[in-house]
């Protein structure tokens, strides 16, 4: 098993039944990443949000 493989499974144990915890996670950072941006990039966090958030739950969900 290689390393990427390894740090999936350690990262889907994480987020087993804490997607909604990983989601608040997401949410906060973006606005952190936001509010130190000005703004500028709020379009593109708010798409980097949704799709972690995506992640998260499709982890979450496949076991």
């Amino acid at each position: 098993m290689g390393l990427f493989d390894e740090m999936k499974d350690k990262a889907t144990e994480l987020i087993q039944g804490n997607s909604d915890k990983v989601d608040d996670a997401v949410e906060k950072a973006g606005d952190l990443l936001d509010e130190k941006t000005g703004g500028q990039f709020s379009d593109k966090v708010d798409m980097a949000q949704e799709k972690a958030k995506e992640i998260a739950d499709g982890l979450d969900q496949a076991n």
